[in-house]
């Protein structure tokens, strides 16, 4: 979970964490039983919460909860199940991700509910809060210490009604899953999962497929391609969502230029184009300026392209580091022209790398094959 604040000041802690947030959760507990001091979890909760991050404020809130709601967890998750709003709409089918002030609830179960005897309990209570905010970052606690028993339980959800719950199992289970702790199990592990879900008539399942395919696809290529391959032959998803999942769970290797996997997408791994006329507007850029190329295709034969432009950056050791970036998807006709332009920014102030002086390299990138190559020198 990132915690990042813009230029203009937006803190994105200080949207999803804050009094109103707190105080609404109060409530509910209230409401539920009107024993809870609502006032008092307010106050306790808010001390030092400004200087807290974002997961820490997650973890104050649970650890206040623990002070305000029974010593016996079998009644705390009681609580906390009964005090619950409804479920989010399950008619949606995307962008419904849910209330974050859940999020604390989750922890709660993690940290009071980990013993075998509250196994089945804490799993029970995870998949209504998934109903609510996604627990995917709880549930790992659980596949790291009970992996068996959780993963067996998982199968189940992934034919849940609810498709926040369907989508959990697929999430949950994701081996690179981003801001949450890292899974015990092998990488491959959910494919049974995956499986069951894959065909889901709701995007915001099919998204989390793509995602877990694309996080095993670092690891074990092979199984993604082969999966995908199954998947498409059984014909249980629509062509065109299992085409949109497909590019999105191998986007990783069509980076990387994998022949296989643009293979797969439709993608010739030698596309008889010619390139010419290759050529950068300015061989001498500053940091903040542009790089800016042209060149032209000329095809020989009808062809679907995946054209994209490398960048060798250089490091602080002098040596280079590549990086991939999508340029355009296009279809072309025999005996066709194609003039393509990019204009792309190297900002000063980018977070995924720095930029340091010296000789560069730019190349194109055809369907994964490297097309012309040129040097610019960076000031």
């Amino acid at each position: 979970m990132s915690t990042a604040s813009s230029g203009s000041g937006f803190s994105l802690k200080d949207q999803l964490f804050n009094r109103e947030r707190v105080t609404y959760l109060a409530k509910l507990f209230h409401e539920q039983n009107h024993e809870f001091d609502q006032t008092a979890f307010v106050r306790r909760t808010m001390r030092g919460f400004s200087k807290l991050e974002l997961k820490e404020r997650i973890v104050q809130i649970a650890t206040t909860l623990e002070r305000f709601l029974s010593d016996d967890f079998r009644m705390a998750a009681k609580q906390i199940t009964q005090a619950l709003p409804p479920p989010l709409d399950p008619r949606r089918s995307d962008d419904d991700f849910g209330d974050f002030i859940f999020a604390p609830l989750g922890e709660y179960v993690v940290r009071n509910g980990m013993a075998r005897k509250h196994l089945k309990l804490s799993l029970r209570t995870l998949k209504s809060l998934t109903q609510r905010f996604s627990m995917e970052d709880a549930i790992r606690s659980f596949i790291n210490e009970y992996p068996d028993e959780t993963m067996s339980e998982l199968s189940k959800w992934a034919t849940h009604s609810h498709y926040h719950v369907r989508r959990l199992a697929s999430e949950g289970t994701r081996p690179l899953l981003p801001w949450s702790k890292r899974l015990l199990i092998e990488n491959t592990a959910a494919i049974p999962i995956l499986d069951a879900v894959h065909a889901d008539r709701t995007r915001y399942v099919t998204r989390s497929v793509a995602n877990h395919l694309n996080d095993i696809s670092k690891s074990h290529p092979d199984v993604v391609l082969s999966t995908l391959e199954r998947w498409k032959r059984e014909e249980r998803q629509s062509a065109d969502e299992l085409r949109w999942m497909s590019q999105h769970a191998l986007r990783t290797l069509v980076k990387k230029g994998d022949r296989e996997a643009l293979e797969f997408l439709g993608f010739r791994s030698c596309p008889d184009v010619e390139i010419s006329e290759f050529s950068l507007r300015r061989t001498e850029i500053r940091r903040g300026e542009a790089v800016e190329f042209s060149f032209i295709i000329d095809a020989r034969r009808n062809e679907m392209l995946m054209v994209d432009f490398v960048i060798d950056f250089m490091k602080a050791n002098g040596k280079r580091s590549p990086k991939v970036h999508k340029l355009k998807q296009l279809e072309v006709k025999k005996g066709s022209q194609t003039v393509l332009r990019k204009k792309h920014v190297l900002r000063a102030n980018a977070t995924t790398y720095t930029l340091y002086p010296g000789t560069h390299q730019l190349a194109l990138q055809v369907n994964g094959r490297k097309m012309g190559t040129l040097s610019f020198e960076l000031l």
